[in-house]
């Protein structure tokens, strides 16, 4: 689980800002939401231009170099602050696996250079290296004798040493390997997606797909037309193969059968495309839906959260404008973050008041109640 998360000089955060999910509270209503005191659901809040893009892109920074899963390089161009004289980006990621903590610390140039590297588990340096100076150990029971450096120049030189290590190495079994192998599967598992863009996303899975196609080969085509019946959405749904072994969604119809993709509203195919990666969640570590509802009513905005809470195992945080989305029936003021002025934080971490069940956070928040 992550717990806390930092980030300096990359694109719109010229300073140091830490993204806390530690911070727990000790409210007594949608307890759901917090696993071992941390926040496992929670919405970002901010302006257009405030950063809720960008800490998307800085917390899934880490996939480009640990994991071989989709990627977006085009995301990350102009990397550094343009505003810093700082020459390198730097990130810390604070995890917990089973009492365990876990920090991973890194500063890059640019998405794929690495400048150095660092895994601390529960306090102890377990792995170290620089990039410059081509210098660094490890002392992980399996690793120890593993080169990490070569005086030749390779195509290794900019490798991960942690992706390095997690490859090669034959770890022994104890606590710490086990949290250091937690943490690269973590990472591995780690889903970043667009609701405005059908084939954008980043971590988890490699390659384009078809969110149609993609729900007919999880056998959940019936469950989607439940779903889309739920919200109102009236679709007698079946598969057709349009080519041998290729299968497509079309809704029937009194006068013959027309692909969904032809037929559905622009919204509509956001909701698609938002139940595909649904019914993949459970699967994932830790998931960022930026602009999650940009194309729903208020209501199915408020339905979609409902929805995500039931996946415990899951941490989610999704972005969003919709101030409807405020409310204690929903989340609570901990698991509601502000994004401004390169700092974000929760409801409950500003208030000069005690924050209750009944309050409406909605009503505050528009009074500029939790503003800093």
């Amino acid at each position: 689980m992550l717990k806390k998360f930092t980030v300096t000089n990359f694109k719109n955060f010229e300073n140091t800002m830490t993204f806390a999910l530690d911070c727990a509270a000790n409210y007594e209503f949608n307890s759901e939401i917090v696993k071992d005191d941390c926040i496992t659901k929670g919405l970002v809040l901010g302006i257009n231009g405030s950063g809720k893009s960008n800490l998307a892109l800085a917390l899934f920074d880490i996939v480009l170099h640990l994991t071989d899963k989709q990627r977006s390089f085009d995301k990350y161009e102009l990397y550094l602050n343009l505003n810093s004289k700082k020459p390198v980006a730097e990130f810390e990621y604070c995890f917990a696996f089973d009492g365990t903590e876990v920090v991973y610390r890194y500063g890059k140039t640019a998405p794929v250079n690495l400048t150095y590297e660092s895994v601390y588990i529960d306090g102890k340096e377990v792995l170290s290296y620089d990039f410059g100076l081509k210098k660094g150990y490890t002392n992980l029971v399996g690793a120890e004798n593993l080169q990490l450096s070569s005086s030749l120049m390779t195509e290794a030189d900019n490798l991960s040493r942690v992706k390095y290590v997690k490859s090669n190495a034959i770890l022994q079994d104890n606590a710490e390997n086990r949290a250091f192998t937690a943490f690269t599967i973590f990472v591995d598992k780690m889903l970043m997606f667009y609701s405005l863009d059908e084939r954008r996303y980043q971590g988890f899975s490699v390659g384009a797909d078809s969110y149609t196609q993609g729900i007919i080969r999880e056998g959940k085509t019936k469950e989607f037309e439940a779903f889309l019946r739920s919200q109102g959405i009236e679709y007698d749904l079946e598969e057709i193969e349009i080519v041998p072994g290729n299968k497509e969604l079309f809704c029937k119809f009194a006068n013959g059968s027309v692909m969904f993709a032809s037929v559905a509203s622009t919204g509509t195919k956001s909701l698609a495309l938002f139940y595909y990666w649904y019914i993949k969640m459970s699967k994932a570590s830790f998931v960022y839906i930026d602009e999650y509802d940009a194309f729903y009513h208020f209501e199915l905005s408020q339905e979609l959260v409902t929805l995500v809470k039931k996946l415990q195992d899951t941490q989610i945080i999704l972005s969003s404008h919709n101030t409807d989305l405020i409310s204690n029936d929903l989340l609570r003021p901990d698991a509601y973050f502000i994004i401004a002025g390169n700092r974000i934080y929760s409801f409950d971490q500003v208030s000069i008041k005690e924050l209750r069940r009944t309050h409406n956070l909605q009503k505050m928040y528009k009074a500029g109640t939790f503003n800093e």
